[in-house]
C-alpha cells in the first residue's frame, strides 16, 4: 500500500480592496484575500471596490442563515408516510431537545417535509454558530433519524442524507427554503462615478442586466440564477479563506437587480445559498487563519457573529466584481481588450 502524502499547490492570492461596508452584519473598509489563478479577476474586483468607497459604500444585509440536511425513511405506504410525519411535526419541541444535545451551538430551526410514494423525507435546518454546519447538522440529523426509527418501528432506513438538502448541487429549493447565509449587497453609484471609474452609465447597465443576466440566463435554462459570473469571486474568496470550494455549486445561484434612480444607478446582488463559516475552515492552514484574522472574522464576539461578518464580506465581494464585469461588457471590445492585457 502506497504511503499516503498530502501536496500543497499554492494558489496566487492577492488582496484587493478596500471595500466600504455598511449594513447589520458588517461595517467598515476592508480587504479581501482571492486565490485565482483567473489573474484579471483581482483588478476587476478591485474596480468595483474603488467604486464602493466612492459612492458611499455597500450595503450588506443578511436576510436569513441556516445549515440543512435531509433525513429519508420508508414507510409501508403513502398514508403511512404521512401519519409518520404528523407524528415527527407534533413533537417539533422533542426534535430540538434532541439537535440540542449534539452540539453546543446546533439549534432547531424548523423541519420541512416532502413525500413521494412511501418515501418521507424531513428536512432539518439548523442554526451552527460560526461553523458553516456542514457535519454539526448531519450529526444531529443522524440522532434525529435514530429517534424516529425507534418511535416509530414500523419506519425503515432509506438515507441520512435523502438529497432534499441539497448539497453542493443546483437546485430551486436552497433558495425558497434556505440554505447557509440569505445575503443581499446593495449599492447606488453616482452617474460622474459610473462615467469616470466604470467608463459606462445606468441606461446600459439596466439594459445589459436584463439582456444578459435575465433573457440569456432564461434562454440558457438557468435555475434560479441570472448573474454574470458570480461563481468567480466566491471560488477566489472560499479558497482564501479555507471554505469547501463545492458549495459554489448552489452559492452562485443569484440574482442581479440594476435600476435606473435620475441618472444614478441601483445595483444589487442577491445570493440566498452562501454557505461559510469562520471556524472550522481550512482547518490548520496558517494562511487561512491569518486571512481571517486579518478580515476581522477571528475576533471575540456572540457566536456566529464572524461567520455573519464573512458572509457579509464575501456578498459584498461578489458584487464588486460582478459590477465591474458588466460594466466592461457594456463597451463594445473591452472585455477581451483588458483579458488580453492582464494575462500576458
Amino acid at each position: 500500500m502506497r504511503d499516503k502524502q498530502t501536496f500543497s499547490t499554492p494558489i496566487p492570492t492577492q488582496w484587493v480592496g478596500p471595500l466600504l461596508l455598511k449594513g447589520n452584519v458588517v461595517e467598515g473598509e476592508i480587504s479581501v484575500p482571492l486565490a485565482t489563478f483567473e489573474t484579471p479577476l483581482w483588478p476587476s474586483t478591485d474596480r468595483g471596490a474603488g467604486v464602493s468607497r466612492y459612492s458611499g459604500g455597500i450595503q450588506v444585509t443578511m436576510v436569513d442563515e441556516r445549515m440543512t440536511r435531509s433525513i429519508a425513511v420508508r414507510a409501508p405506504s403513502a398514508a403511512a408516510a404521512y401519519a409518520a410525519w404528523q407524528r415527527i411535526e407534533a413533537q417539533f419541541d422533542k426534535v430540538g431537545e434532541i439537535i440540542a444535545t449534539t452540539s453546543r451551538f446546533a439549534r432547531l430551526v424548523k423541519l420541512n417535509r416532502q413525500i413521494a410514494g412511501n418515501l418521507l423525507f424531513v428536512r432539518v435546518e439548523c442554526a451552527t454558530g460560526d461553523a458553516s454546519g456542514h457535519n454539526m447538522v448531519t450529526k444531529a440529523a443522524e440522532a434525529v433519524l435514530e429517534w424516529i426509527l425507534t418511535d416509530q418501528p414500523e419506519l425503515s432506513y432509506s438515507s441520512i442524507s435523502g438529497n432534499l438538502c441539497i448539497d453542493k448541487k443546483a437546485s430551486a429549493v436552497n433558495g425558497l427554503l434556505g440554505r447557509g447565509k440569505y445575503m443581499i449587497a446593495e449599492v447606488e453609484i453616482p452617474r460622474k462615478i459610473l462615467r469616470r471609474m466604470l467608463r459606462t452609465d445606468a441606461e446600459k447597465m439596466v439594459l445589459l442586466n436584463h439582456e444578459k443576466n435575465y433573457v440569456g440566463s432564461n434562454l440558457a435554462g438557468s435555475l434560479r440564477s441570472a448573474n454574470a459570473h458570480f461563481a468567480n469571486m466566491l471560488l477566489a474568496f472560499y479558497l482564501a479563506t479555507g471554505q469547501d470550494a463545492a458549495n459554489i455549486i448552489e452559492g452562485s445561484q443569484g440574482t442581479v437587480t440594476c435600476e435606473k434612480r435620475g441618472e444614478d444607478l441601483y445595483f444589487a446582488c442577491t445570493l440566498p445559498n452562501l454557505i461559510m463559516g469562520s471556524v472550522g475552515a481550512g482547518k490548520g492552514n496558517s494562511a487561512v487563519e491569518d486571512n481571517l484574522e486579518r478580515m476581522g472574522c477571528k475576533a471575540e464576539r456572540e457566536p456566529g457573529e464572524n461567520a455573519r461578518r464573512l458572509a457579509g464580506i464575501c456578498a459584498a465581494t461578489v458584487l464588486c466584481g460582478e459590477l465591474s464585469l458588466l460594466a466592461a461588457q457594456t463597451n463594445p471590445g473591452e472585455l477581451v481588450r483588458t483579458h488580453m492585457e492582464m494575462e500576458r
